[in-house]
C-alpha cells in the first residue's frame, strides 16, 4: 500500500454534523488515497442523528463514528485544515493548507434541512480531491524532473 496523497482535518464546533458529513464523504470519495480527519473546539456527546439518516441516504455510513475534540497535535498531523464555523477555537500552524467552508450548523435540524448541507459538502469535498490530486500530479512531476 502506499501512502496516502495527504492528510485532511476538518473542523466544526460541535464534530457531530457538518466535519463529521465531509470525513465520511473524503473516506467514501477518495478511499485510502487521502488520510481523514475530524475533531470540533467543543465536542458534542454524539453524531446529530439528522446527519447520520442523510449520509445514510446516499449509502454512507457515518453512524459508528464519534466527536472528538481537537488537539494542536491533530492539526500539527494534517496537511490540510478545512474548518466550518470553528471561530477562533481553531489553531493555525504554518505550512498547513487551510479553507473555511461557510456552511449552515445542521444542529437541530431535520433531516429535510440537513440535505441542502450535505449536498453542498459533498461539492466542497468533491473540489477537495480534485485539488489533492492536482497537488500530488504536480508533485510527482517535479520529482521526476529534479
Amino acid at each position: 500500500m502506499t501512502a496516502p496523497l495527504a492528510s485532511v482535518l476538518f473542523v466544526c464546533v460541535h464534530n457531530a454534523g457538518r466535519s463529521q458529513m465531509a470525513a465520511g464523504f473524503l473516506r467514501h470519495l477518495a478511499g485510502d488515497r487521502v488520510e481523514v480527519r475530524s475533531a470540533g473546539s467543543l465536542p458534542g456527546d454524539r453524531i446529530n442523528p439528522s446527519a447520520v439518516a442523510a449520509m445514510a441516504e446516499l449509502g454512507i455510513d457515518i453512524s459508528g463514528r464519534t466527536p472528538k475534540v481537537l488537539t494542536a497535535e491533530t492539526a500539527r498531523a494534517s496537511d490540510y485544515i478545512i474548518t466550518m464555523g470553528c471561530g477562533d477555537a481553531c489553531p493555525y500552524f504554518p505550512g498547513k493548507t487551510y479553507l473555511d467552508w461557510q456552511l449552515e450548523d445542521p444542529a437541530g435540524q431535520g433531516v429535510d434541512a440537513v440535505r441542502p448541507i450535505r449536498d453542498e459538502i459533498r461539492i466542497l469535498v468533491e473540489g477537495l480531491i480534485g485539488a489533492i490530486d492536482a497537488t500530488a500530479a504536480t508533485a510527482a512531476v517535479d520529482a521526476e524532473e529534479a
